[in-house]
């Protein structure tokens, strides 16, 4: 057994700063110690899969991060790990613990299964592991084997916590609440298209400003638009939009980071708006771009129709929430919208542009480039 600090010391001596995940009694130690840190960061996920896009989304912008959740919940991680991490190679170290672990201690009778095929699981999404370390001498050459893995492949990396790895750790800190400042706001009535409220939003980013686009149409739109190297366009992870534009503001907090939503993504994973509206990063701007539909595949319907999403965004702690119909009124709104985290509701009209291009770079170069542009600005 280590104590916690021994860990996380020697991690922040490697660089890692910000841990995020969702709470396991394996990792109460760890979680306890970061969040009484003075200069270590803890953001507490809805779910898992958040929690590995706002590591992601650190590491996008230069800042190294812990990934921490029980292997019950590996599953709600599959899809960040397999087309966020994966794809855009964003090296996180994820520590999954191994409840139910075959032959170990007994345990609640939800964790047999996920207990016996964790680390097959790991494996099989193409994520090296090995066992957490038990002993102090053991910590800097797993931290050292992990980072130089993270630094070669640009891929995860997991260290599996079993029970008893880490002595407990009081918490000292009170918990943090968050008055809710956000007006009361109607929905706008739709008036424009998808395309027109993208080319607002570059028009509104500033040259040392990041756009992230959530997946499918919106993406594709925004690079058909004007492909620049401060853009971002997802692929996959549906839902991880504004988890991924958490961690990235986060790691960058003197730029702002516009992040553009679909009603459909914001559904999937509606809980990261609790995370962001908690953490209120004063440079994230979340834009809903909401149209009713699942356009990207098939122009299915969502239940957008029955939602009132500016309610949710008070509810959830976002300071500035609009909702705005008029391209030329969103562009103003996102230039003189004042600090703390925003919320702009965008009705849009369906409607796909005629022969629209998929982007002709790929993740990985998105990504790089991305990064790069950070580093030089």
């Amino acid at each position: 057994m280590i104590k916690a600090q021994s860990f996380i010391e020697a991690a922040r001596d490697l660089g890692f700063s910000l841990y995020t995940g969702v709470p396991c009694s394996y990792l109460k130690p760890f979680i306890n110690y970061v969040i009484d840190s003075k200069d270590l960061r803890y953001v507490g996920a809805a779910n898992e899969g958040d929690a590995v896009a706002i590591g992601a989304g650190a590491q996008l912008g230069g800042q190294r991060s812990v990934v921490m959740f029980q292997n019950s919940g590996l599953g709600n991680a599959v899809s960040p790990l397999t087309s966020l991490t994966f794809t855009f190679e964003l090296p996180v170290l994820l520590i999954p613990t191994l409840r139910g672990e075959p032959g170990g201690a007994p345990d609640e009778p939800q964790h047999e299964l996920m207990g016996q095929i964790t680390t097959e699981f790991l494996e099989l999404m193409r994520i090296a592991w090995e066992f957490f370390p038990t002993e102090d001498e053991q910590i800097r050459p797993a931290l050292d084997r992990a980072l130089t893995y993270m630094n070669e492949t640009q891929r995860p990396y997991a260290l599996v916590m079993r029970k008893g790895s880490v002595d407990s750790v009081k918490l000292q800190s009170a918990p943090s609440l968050r008055a809710l400042t956000g007006p009361v706001v109607s929905p706008a009535t739709p008036v424009a298209s998808r395309t027109a409220a993208l080319r607002a939003v570059q028009a509104a980013a500033g040259p040392q400003d990041i756009v992230i686009a959530t997946t499918g149409y919106t993406g594709r739109e925004l690079f058909a638009l004007d492909d620049r190297d401060n853009q971002l366009y997802m692929v996959g992870s549906m839902g991880c939009a504004s988890t991924l534009g958490l961690g990235l503001a986060i790691a960058q907090p003197h730029r702002r980071v516009f992040v553009v939503d679909g009603d459909g993504a914001m559904l999937m994973r509606m809980g990261a708006m609790a995370t962001v509206g908690y953490e209120r990063p004063a440079n994230l701007t979340h834009v809903l771009l909401d149209n009713g539909l699942h356009e990207s595949t098939g122009g299915q319907a969502t239940v957008a129709g029955s939602v009132d999403f500016c309610g949710i965004a008070r509810s959830c702690g976002y300071e500035h929430i609009e909702s705005i119909g008029e391209p030329d009124d969103l562009q103003s709104g996102l230039v003189t919208a004042p600090d703390g985290v925003a919320f702009f509701h965008v009705p849009t009209l369906p409607g796909i542009p005629e022969d629209l291009p998929r982007p002709d770079v790929t993740p990985k170069e998105v990504s790089r480039r991305l990064q790069n542009f950070i580093a030089g600005n």
